[in-house]
C-alpha cells in the first residue's frame, strides 16, 4: 500500500572519515521492498555518538558513502502486504536495527537486539548485499518487528533519542532488576546518562547515585533524580559508597581517565557493572584480583528488544521522562556531530529534516 505520493530518498552522507564533517546531499537506493517492509517518512532523527563513532572511522570499517542516524521518527508511508500492525499515517520510529535473522533463539526470544546476523540501520549490509543508510534522510525502509509505535502524546522530536540512547540504558536497567529496593550508580549525565538517571527513579530505585568527572553537572543530576552526586576527579571518590550499589550502568568513555576498579569497589557482593558507552578504545587493564574482593560481575549490554522500547515508552509517558533535546535543521549536521564529538551538547541533538 502506498501513500499519496512516493517517497523521495535523499539524505545527508559522509564520503570520506577523514573529512567526516563534510556531509554532502545524495540520493540513494533504498532495500527491495518486501512483504513485511515498511518505509517511514522522516521527520526528525537524534544524533548519536555511535555517529561520529562510525563517520570519524573509529569502531573500523565505514561502508561509504554513509548516510548516519538511528534515531528516526516520522509517520508510515507505505507497508508491505503483510503487515499487520501498522497502516500508512501512523506515527512510527526505528532505532538502530533495522532487520535481524527472525530465526535464531534471540530473535523468538525477543533478544532481537542479539541475533548474531543483525542488519544495522546504517552502515550495515543485507544478506542480499543491499547496503543500510540510516536517518539523516527523507526515509527509512525497515522490517516490521524493528519499527516502533509512538504514543501519541509524545512530541516527535522529545521520542527520537530515546529510540537509542534511551533504550540502551532501559534494557539494561530492567534486565538487571532496577525496581524499589535497588541501589543503583550511573556513571556520566550526558546523552545516555540523563535518561539512565531518570529511569532508574522512574523504576523506583531507592537510591541513584551519579558519578561524573564534572562538578558542574551536579545540579543537572539533582534535577534529574539523582540522590547522591561523586565527583571522580576527587581522591577517595568511591569511599562513602563502597559496597553499597546493586548496579552501575556506565555512560562514560573509561578508556580515558576513569578508574574503573574504584568505581567497581563501590558494588555491593554481587554487583553488576554494566557498560553502555562504546568508546574507540580498549579499557583499562583489570585484574581478576580485583573483581574477586566483592565478586563483581563486568558486562555490556546492545541497545534494547522492540518489546522493551514499547514498555520504555509507556514509562516515560507514564512517569513523565525528559528529553533534554536541541533542536537544529538537518543541514546543520556537520555542526551536531561536532558538538557531540565535543561534549558540547545538553544532552542530545536532534535533527529536522529540511530536504
Amino acid at each position: 500500500m502506498l501513500g499519496n505520493a512516493e517517497l523521495v530518498w535523499k539524505g545527508y552522507a559522509i564520503h570520506d572519515t577523514k573529512d567526516w564533517k563534510n556531509f554532502k546531499v545524495i540520493d540513494f537506493e533504498p532495500k527491495q521492498f518486501d512483504d513485511y517492509d515498511i518505509d517511514i517518512k522522516i521527520e526528525y532523527c537524534g544524533v548519536c555518538g555511535s555517529d561520529v563513532h562510525t563517520i570519524t572511522g573509529g569502531w573500523g570499517e565505514t561502508l561509504l558513502p554513509v548516510i548516519p542516524g538511528h534515531e528516526i521518527v516520522g509517520h508510515v508511508a507505505r507497508v508491505g502486504p503483510k503487515v499487520t500492525t501498522f497502516k500508512v499515517g501512523d506515527r512510527a520510529g526505528v532505532g538502530a536495527q533495522v532487520c535481524s535473522c527472525l530465526k535464531c533463539e534471540p530473535c523468538n526470544t525477543d533478544n532481537e537486539n542479539y541475533c548474531p546476523k543483525p542488519v544495522h540501520t546504517y552502515n550495515s549490509k543485507y544478506p542480499n548485499g543491499d547496503i543500510a543508510q540510516g536517518g539523516y534522510s527523507t526515509a527509512i525502509r525497515a522490517h516490521e518487528r524493528f519499527v516502533i509505535p509512538l504514543p501519541e502524546s509524545l512530541p516527535l522530536e522529545q521520542a527520537a533519542p530515546l529510540l537509542c540512547a534511551g533504550l540502551t540504558v532501559y534494557s539494561p536497567l530492567v534486565r538487571n532488576g532496577t525496581g524499589p529496593g535497588k541501589k543503583v550508580g550511573i556513571v556520566s549525565v550526558g546523552g545516555l546518562g540523563h535518561y539512565a538517571v531518570q529511569f532508574a527513579r522512574a523504576l523506583g530505585a531507592d537510591k541513584v547515585v551519579v558519578f561524573s568527572h564534572s562538578p558542574n553537572k551536579k545540579d543537572d543530576a539533582k534535577e534529574l533524580g539523582a540522590t547522591d552526586f561523586v565527583v571522580t576527579g576527587e581522591d577517595g571518590f568511591s569511599e562513602p559508597h563502597k559496597g553499597t550499589l546493586d548496579l552501575i550502568i556506565c555512560a562514560a568513555d573509561v578508556s580515558h581517565g576513569i578508574n574503573l576498579m574504584e568505581l567497581m569497589s563501590t558494588l555491593n557482593v554481587h554487583g553488576r557493572f554494566i557498560m553502555v558507552a562504546l568508546p574507540d578504545e580498549p579499557l583499562p587493564p583489570i585484574y581478576a584480583m580485583q573483581l574477586s574482593t566483592n565478586g563483581a560481575l563486568l558486562g555490556g549490554s546492545h541497545i534494547g528488544s522492540k518489546k522493551e522500547a514499547i514498555e520504555m515508552l509507556e514509562l516515560v509517558v507514564k512517569k513523565g521522562v525528559k528529553s533534554y533535546v536541541e533542536v537544529l535543521p538537518m543541514k546543520e549536521a556537520s555542526k551536531a556531530v561536532q558538538n557531540v564529538k565535543n561534549n558540547k551538547v545538553r544532552y542530545r541533538h536532534v535533527l529536522k529534516v529540511d530536504i
